[in-house]
């Protein structure tokens, strides 16, 4: 089985608690961590933006993925919302146990 890690920047705490609870609630992810502000910095249409952003750590499986990339895309407000996939290649096995789970397969 394997785990992964999806981060994705949200406008604002909205957004961030509502994606959040949808992804847990729905088992597309056993866990999601929501971290502090952040200032990104990013080209957009020709134009370099900054923004502030709410990150969401998102733990989930592969096989849960492709529907959880889905149910971000929908509920993001952006045209184009940054969802990165980074496989876990360690970690401590009663937690990596209990991510996959949690984790509808």
């Amino acid at each position: 089985m394997e785990n992964l890690l999806v981060l994705t920047n949200c406008p604002d705490e909205a957004v961030a608690n509502a994606i959040a609870l949808a992804v847990v609630e729905e088992k597309l992810a056993a866990c999601v961590n929501i971290l502090p502000r952040v200032q990104s910095v990013y080209r957009w249409q020709g134009t370099v933006e900054s923004a502030s952003e709410i990150p969401l750590l998102i733990k989930t499986t592969a096989a849960a993925y492709p529907a959880l990339e889905q149910r971000i895309a929908e509920l993001h407000p952006y045209a184009v919302p940054e969802i990165i996939a980074l496989p876990i290649r360690h970690g401590l096995p009663a937690y990596l146990n209990w991510l996959a789970a949690e984790t509808r397969q």
